[in-house]
């Protein structure tokens, strides 16, 4: 029998060895930031560590490991070395696509110092267990590593999963240490949100059964006897798929807490509305049992608006807010995350930049490093707008690689003093961005096929201008007419004219004229 030379998952020897792993994180930033142009080795694993469950709502969801592409662009480092492992063998278009993106840089230069690896896996399988899966994929990646020293691990999210590859390939990992995983809960949230002194809407977390949940509604009703409508999230939903919205302005908010709840346990199984078209009463309950999850108040308004900040506390523990957005959002009641625009509006980024930075200063002094985004919802009342916090979101996100890709293509900077973008050249820059473009007829279009459209009619992002288009979930479009975009402008409207363009340009070469856009 072989000896397996690892700790045990989860063991105290497995965390014991990623704390000592992890203390390498703060020299080794603390020298690329001295001197990008340092030999460096970036292992790239974007899987999606998300539960199945919710991941399966989306379409063509092991697609969304190509979001992590926008990564190729850290070769415009002549001394870094990306070793990127997906799924399934990416097509060389798409990557060549990313590669000619790259500023300054021959393709050819970028390519000599990329390793594409694959698991040849289809499954529903989180890529990470794929990759644990395969020791000889493993023992393959660390081969392919020149610079042990000055190497480390990405991933889109982290979990035990991931610390365990950490340990195996022998890399620090850029991301929250999974024991801090709860943080980013829904219920982790709003003790962050409580503990940072921000506006949240009133609620409760770690609920876990059908009592829990009407008697918490109840407690939400009485509050405001007025409102009429309460939120039921799941622990663990994410873009807004987990959550439902319980109906509830027939109610007599003046009741008793035990005939109110009585009253919505008997209505919940019939009334309660789910934002995935697919979800239903049996199996949202029966991961509410498993994960937990809270219930609020719905956030009433007239003119409700959906920013965002995105922040980062970097490897020595330093939090910054490095974007604002404003969420375009859908589903039945408008909580399913599809899109973006950056920055977020005029009257209100800067706002949320500094409650943003509150809860960031929180969650730095809780250990947590890397990317991670802050969800709210503001409304306009006669003091101004109120900015009610909803969510964290404690990995990289639907807003990730949107601003990845602009910082990436101009090299510009983000300023706190406005919240604007500004390129070298002193321009401020826009985008809108979204994950979810995706019309039955796009089906079929291969990658080779987009390219060459979006060349011959000119959306391909040109350097000199600064503006143009970005494509992303390239290898969605044949089989699943899925297509994700970026599109980069000199001003808010030019972002969503490209936006738009792109749409009509993609409607016309599949045969139809004329959408209302």
């Amino acid at each position: 029998m072989t000896h397996d030379p690892y700790p045990a998952p989860g063991s105290a020897e497995e965390l014991a060895a990623f704390e000592a792993l992890q203390s390498r994180t703060g020299a080794l930033y603390r020298a690329l930031s001295t001197d990008p142009r340092i030999p460096q080795d970036v292992v790239i694993v974007p899987s999606l560590s998300l539960d199945a469950r919710e991941l399966a709502k989306i379409s063509g969801v092991y697609h969304y490991e190509e979001r992590m592409l926008v990564n190729l662009m850290l070769l415009r480092q002549p001394r870094t070395r990306l070793i990127f492992v997906t799924s399934q063998q990416l097509d060389p278009v798409v990557v060549d696509y990313y590669l000619a993106l790259l500023p300054g840089v021959p393709a050819s230069h970028a390519r000599s110092r990329l390793v594409m690896l694959h698991c040849s896996d289809a499954s529903s399988l989180p890529l990470s267990d794929k990759i644990l899966q395969r020791p000889r994929l493993i023992e393959r990646i660390k081969r392919e590593i020149r610079t042990p020293d000055r190497a480390h691990l990405v991933c889109f999210n982290s979990t035990s999963r991931e610390r365990t590859l950490a340990i195996r390939l022998g890399l620090p990992l850029n991301s929250v240490d999974p024991a801090l995983a709860d943080l980013g809960t829904k219920s982790g949230c709003r003790e962050v949100f409580r503990e940072a002194g921000v506006d949240m809407p009133f609620g409760f977390e770690r609920l876990q059964t059908v009592d829990d949940i009407a008697k918490a509604l109840a407690e939400v009703k009485r509050n405001a006897p007025s409102l009429s409508r309460g939120v039921v999230k799941l622990n663990d939903g994410f873009s807004g798929e987990g959550n439902a919205v319980f109906p509830m302005g027939d109610l007599d908010g003046n009741a008793s807490v035990n005939d109110l709840s009585a009253k919505i346990k008997d209505l919940l199984p019939e009334r309660l509305k789910f934002e995935a078209p697919a979800e239903h009463w049996e199996s949202f309950i029966e991961k509410y049992n498993d994960m937990q999850g809270i219930v609020e108040a719905w956030v009433e308004g007239d003119h409700k608006m959906s920013p965002s900040a995105q922040c980062r506390v970097n490897a020595i523990g330093e939090p910054q807010v490095i974007s604002t957005h404003d969420q375009v959002l859908g589903g039945p009641s408008g909580q399913v995350f599809l899109g973006c625009t950056f920055p977020a509006a005029d009257a209100y980024r800067l706002d949320i930049q500094d409650s943003a930075a509150k809860v960031a200063e929180v969650l730095a002094k809780k250990g947590v490093i890397g990317r991670f985004g802050i969800d709210y919802v503001s409304v306009p009342t006669e003091d101004g707008w109120k900015h009610s916090a909803i969510e964290i979101n404690l990995r990289k996100g639907g807003t990730t690689h949107p601003f990845l890709t602009l910082k990436f293509l101009t090299a510009g900077s983000y300023s706190l003093e406005d919240g604007l973008f500004y390129a070298p050249s002193g321009r401020p820059k826009y985008y809108f961005g979204t994950d979810t473009l995706q019309e039955d007829r796009y089906r079929g279009l291969l990658p080779e096929d987009l390219v060459d459209i979006a060349v011959y009619h000119g959306l391909h992002f040109h350097g000199p201008t600064e503006r143009g288009v970005v494509f992303h979930l390239i290898g969605a479009l044949s089989e699943y007419g899925k297509i994700g975009v970026v599109a980069i402008g000199d001003n808010p409207q030019q972002a969503r004219f490209l936006y738009q363009r792109t749409m009509q340009v993609l409607d016309e070469e599949t045969g139809v004229r004329g959408r209302n856009t």
